[in-house]
């Protein structure tokens, strides 16, 4: 994790690619430039990000980050990318709730302009924590806060989630499908994730860590899925931007965004940061040990909502089983672009099989 390269996430030129945005802006702004142009380095393995600012005579906004769906020839991190039902997605919740989304622009999904379906949203100032190197480890600036400080933003994060859960209505949503049954919209969600791996292992070796734990999924099924609501999917610290004052100051990435329960975004918020902190002390350093902790956004959560999360261990298990084939993915696109050669081993390509297998055994929390 702290040598390796990072893996190669697109054959475009940027160059290029801001030229045809100068191009494609004119007919939305006549006379705009997309100027200063920059790509994110610490976040984002997906769909692309593209910073830039307007340059106009009387520009209705300046600064505008463009979201482009992932290049096919980069052996993409998923199989399908939905640029409208993201922006319907973000439209929704910035009308609906009182969460920071960035303001939509324009939604283009003619592929011919910029060689894909995008999006173009207002950037919105602040920092977000680092993936690459982790927040957890550290020479960052989340990692340099006081504990007083990252108590605030632990707990405007886990306000995210209950607010987004309680504010958006689940029915103006099923254009993400499964509809309003609890039962059917979980199913629906590890199904969607069963295809998802098959996808991923088309023609590779297959993960026996991963299909063990779709079988315990299977085993240990909750008894209520509980109500349906709206869930982000990617719901982390880093995608989030936050003030100075550690607060949120625009929600970002509503790629994974479905209907089920809520557990589904409090399990993944849990998760992603264990993944963090377990990869730093595995490389022989403490990280943030007290930082959003499990029982810490249980009980957060429960105080903001009245609702006491249940079937953790489902939820975070499942967590790390879709964060272990998104990591599988990462890895094949490495040997497809000849980074890393061919495994013996496709576990051995999850950084966090050991966490995996503790979960199936019952032995990691």
């Amino acid at each position: 994790m702290t040598t390796s390269p990072r893996p190669r996430t697109t054959t475009r030129d940027p160059e290029a690619l801001t030229r045809r945005l100068t191009a494609w802006l004119g007919t939305r702004l006549p006379g705009a430039r997309a100027t200063g142009a920059t790509v994110p380095d610490s976040n984002g393995m997906s769909s692309e990000t593209l910073l830039f600012d307007i340059d106009h005579p009387d520009p209705p906004f300046r600064s505008c980050a463009l979201r482009l769906a992932a290049d096919p020839a980069a052996y993409t991190i998923f199989p399908r990318y939905d640029m409208a039902q993201q922006y319907r997605t973000m439209q929704l919740v910035a009308d609906r709730t009182d969460l920071p989304v960035p303001r939509t622009l324009w939604l283009e999904e003619d592929p011919g302009h910029l060689g894909a379906p995008f999006f173009v949203m207002e950037r919105a100032a602040g920092r977000v924590p680092p993936d690459v190197m982790p927040y957890t480890y550290a020479g960052n600036w989340l990692y340099d806060a006081t504990d007083e400080e990252r108590e605030r933003l632990e707990a405007a994060s886990v306000s995210v989630l209950a607010r987004l859960h309680d504010q958006a209505p689940p029915a103006a949503a099923t254009f993400l499908g499964a509809g309003e049954n609890p039962a059917t919209a979980l199913h629906r969600h590890v199904e969607n994730q069963r295809a998802y791996y098959a996808w991923v292992v088309a023609g590779r070796p297959h993960s026996p860590v991963i299909e063990r734990g779709f079988e315990w999924l299977t085993e240990h099924w909750p008894k209520h899925p509980g109500e349906t609501v709206l869930t982000w999917g990617d719901a982390r610290i880093g995608n989030i931007v936050y003030d100075d004052a550690f607060a949120p100051a625009a929600v970002l990435d509503w790629e994974m965004a479905a209907l089920g329960p809520r557990e589904l975004d409090l399990g993944w918020m849990v998760y992603l940061h264990r993944f963090f902190q377990d990869l730093t002390e595995s490389s022989g350093e403490v990280g943030l040990p007290q930082f959003l902790r499990r029982d810490r956004i249980e009980e957060r959560y429960a105080r903001l909502t009245g609702h006491t999360p249940r079937d953790m261990e489902f939820h975070t298990l499942y967590a790390a089983l879709r964060q272990a084939i998104v990591m599988l993915r990462v890895a094949y696109r490495q040997v497809h672009f000849g980074e890393v050669p061919v495994p013996d081993d496709a576990d051995a390509l999850i950084l966090h099989r050991d966490t995996l297998e503790a979960m199936i055994a019952g032995r990691y929390w």
